[in-house]
């Protein structure tokens, strides 16, 4: 039998200092389009299905999945069920890197389902997958028949030593790069950015971006090239036009009520104006079209035509805004600090109706975030999360689990705030905040870096600088750009761009950029970006007429802390057999003690006091005798020529007979017994360790004589016999023995 071999088609293109291949016709041949992109040792799989639906669901039905299976990179999963569960943190966040550059792409009118699945197949510790899979998710719709309007090309920028690099290593973005940039774009224009910086201008970040975008050029010649040779023909759409007439007739009708409501400053009565206005709209088309049901049905199309271009007309002409503000001012500013009574930080941030209350929470080591990801086990100590619940926008609907947008929002506050949190070697905490939206209309987000900020310090973290958001939009009326400053809920869904900016007054931590139309100019973006540093400037400076800097102390409510080093070799002794003794001291002061290799011991308490008594509790281990200092000690032993006495925890020194009292004593059992706590003084350390104690010395300074540490010479055995000699020198091993 002859085998057949795989009719497989591949593109190459060498980008920057790497190579990165697209091949198709190996793998999902039964997909509408499907790729395998590979640099390295990483390879990622990417299908792209469409299927036609019965009922027009009224959006574009887009879905995409991101998946790093455990397999790609040598591993079995952590988990219990030992296999791939729900999509990770991580791997949300890359399914929505995908769908955000991808679903404004597709032809207007095409409203069949869609659904993109990039899945790992093979990954190394330097390449990583999540740009290529962008990248793939291009490709294998340019490829299909899906009238895609690409290709785009996904990239990442850093900025190591003054120089952009492209595609950066793990180890590159975690340790030596400043910055770790992923765009999306066309040939023409960026068309996404998401990121994180520490402390980057503004120039910075513009010309990454334009270098970026030269860079990758051969990127999108691959993909036209594979096309050529596999492509198959594009879904023909009609790009849907609204009746003329209906138009026509609403413009006369609705107009004036539209641009009535469309000035009112209050959301919520703004929303009630234009849904009166819609209803309106409706009785009068029915009853003006009465047969003529796709009439009714559009008006819901044409309003909202009507909506953007009056928004955007008072823009252009005008300057303002719905809310009457100019294109630069930020919507007033409330902060309060302290707000809840039993959490360790807290605050309500509100920004003109958009408002944050955030909550910071302070744990121990053990309270860190444990997750698999592909590069193996991984640890986080600071988590921000997000939550958006149906009353901060007046609905009423299911809870139903953490959504991909509330994923995102926290990832990108949390990227914002990193940078300025203290390391952990200087504050060990785990630290959580909480972002709860109780209102919106426009750019919670950067609400919630502004409110988690604010919560750190109030809680005393000492991060070393305040951080604040702002969120940009954009409105293009021909060849005009109008940049907006703190935008509405409206502008967002109206205007061109959605840019939020984070950062200090020193630089920018965090962005994020989502562009609707072809692209904008550098100059634009620029604008845009100093633009948000005047905003980002305005709201640091009223957050600092609340609370300045972190407070002095933390919270009396937080975790108290303190570190303490002990000699490595008596962590055994802190432990005890089978962890006996750290289960005491963790049950009797609700302490989380974390112990090193190094004799490096943190310990978490609820309270100042648990914490000293934990504290002590461990340093009870790791004393060592000093000559001169009374011990209260517990009779291990009894030997002919005296007693190992446990003076210390696993320490052990001798009493002899001739110590045990004032007067000569015959037996040691007249004096101790086997597991009695006695007094004792100690008045040697020997060579080797070994440690002499006197019981006599101790009775002496009790009854008031001056001990003179000196007279206490290493005594002579007994008589002078070989028994009694014998019998001293067995004392002495015994000794060694319980004190190893």
């Amino acid at each position: 039998m002859t085998m057949i071999p795989f009719d497989a088609t591949s593109v190459t293109a060498k980008v920057g200092d790497i190579d990165i291949t697209i091949e198709t016709g190996k793998y999902a041949r039964q997909a509408s389009g499907a790729v395998t992109i590979t640099s390295g040792k990483t390879t990622v799989l990417v299908t792209a299905v469409t299927q036609p639906l019965a009922i027009d669901r009224g959006f574009f039905p887009l879905t995409c999945n991101y998946q790093e299976m455990a397999y790609a990179a040598g591993r079995v999963p952590g988990n219990y069920f030992r296999r791939e569960g729900r999509p990770s943190e991580h791997e949300t966040l890359v399914s929505r890197l995908i769908d955000r550059p991808i679903r404004p792409l597709f032809a207007d009118g095409f409203a069949d389902e869609v659904q993109i699945i990039a899945t790992v197949l093979s990954a190394d510790k330097s390449v990583n997958p999540d740009v290529l899979a962008l990248t793939g998710a291009s490709a294998a719709c340019h490829i299909s028949k899906m009238p895609f309007l690409g290709p785009i090309v996904g990239a990442r920028v850093g900025y190591v030593n003054n120089e952009f690099v492209l595609y950066p290593t793990y180890k590159g973005i975690e340790e030596e790069s400043t910055l770790n940039l992923v765009f999306a774009a066309t040939r023409d224009a960026m068309v996404m950015v998401e990121g994180g910086a520490k402390f980057v201008s503004e120039d910075i970040i513009a010309d990454a971006l334009a270098w970026g975008h030269e860079q990758v050029a051969p990127l999108f010649d691959i993909q036209d090239e594979l096309r050529e040779k596999v492509g198959v023909p594009k879904i023909e759409v009609e790009t849907p036009a609204q009746d003329a007439e209906l138009v026509e007739f609403l413009g006369d009708f609705i107009t004036a009520d539209l641009e009535k409501a469309l000035t009112t400053p209050e959301k919520m009565i703004r929303y009630a104006a234009k849904d009166a206005a819609k209803q309106k709209a409706k009785d009068a088309v029915a009853d003006k079209f009465p047969e003529d049901e796709a009439k009714l049905k559009a008006v819901g199309d044409v309003i909202g035509s009507m909506t953007k271009k009056i928004v955007r007309n008072r823009i252009v002409k005008e300057g303002l805004r719905i809310d009457g503000r100019d294109t630069t001012t930020v919507r007033p500013l409330s902060i309060q600090t302290g707000v809840l009574s039993q959490t360790h930080g807290s605050v309500l941030f509100r920004r003109g109706e958009t408002s944050a209350l955030a909550v910071a929470t302070l744990g121990s080591t053990r309270d860190e975030q444990r997750y698999d990801s592909l590069l193996g086990d991984a640890t986080k100590r600071f988590m921000l999360h997000y939550n958006f619940p149906p009353y901060c926008v007046g609905e009423a609907r299911m809870l139903r689990g953490t959504s991909r947008r509330e994923v995102g929002h926290g990832a990108l506050a949390e990227r914002a705030i990193s940078p300025v949190l203290p390391n952990a070697e200087d504050f060990p905490f785990t630290i959580r905040v909480v972002s709860e939206i109780m209102e919106s209309n426009g750019s919670s987000s950067m609400a919630s870096v502004c409110g988690a900020t604010l919560s750190l310090m109030d809680a005393g973290v000492p991060i070393s600088e305040p951080v604040a958001g702002i969120a940009m939009g954009l409105c293009k009326e021909d060849d005009q750009y109008f940049v907006l400053t703190d935008i509405l809920g409206d502008e967002d869904a109206l205007g061109d761009m959605d840019f939020k900016v984070a950062g200090t007054r020193d630089g920018i931590t965090a962005i994020q950029m989502d562009i609707k139309i072809a692209g904008i100019p550098s100059e634009v973006l620029k604008k845009a970006l100093y633009q948000a540093k005047e905003a980002r400037t305005h709201i640091l400076d009223h957050m600092g007429e609340e609370l300045a800097t972190p407070r002095k102390e933390l919270s009396e409510l937080a975790p108290q802390m303190a570190v303490v080093h002990i000699d490595p070799e008596k962590i055994r002794s802190v432990i005890g057999p089978g962890g006996k003794n750290i289960k005491a001291i963790t049950a009797e002061t609700e302490a989380d003690i974390d112990i090193e290799d190094s004799g490096k011991i943190s310990i978490f308490a609820p309270t100042l006091a648990s914490m000293e008594k934990a504290k002590e509790m461990v340093l009870y281990y790791d004393q060592k005798p000093e000559p001169g200092k009374n011990y209260l000690g517990t009779v291990r032993k009894v030997l002919e020529v005296g007693a190992l006495v446990e003076i210390l925890p696993g320490q052990e020194g001798m009493l002899h007979i001739s110590q045990l009292d004032f007067e000569r004593v015959e037996r040691v059992e007249d004096v101790v017994q086997l597991g009695q706590e006695v007094w004792v003084k100690c008045i040697a350390l020997e060579p080797g360790g070994r440690i002499r104690l006197s019981r006599k010395a101790w009775l002496m300074e009790e009854a008031g004589q001056e001990v003179n540490l000196d007279d206490f010479k290493r005594p002579a055995p007994r008589g002078g016999d070989r028994n009694d000699r014998r019998e001293n020198n067995r004392g002495r091993r015994d000794n060694n023995r319980g004190r190893r």
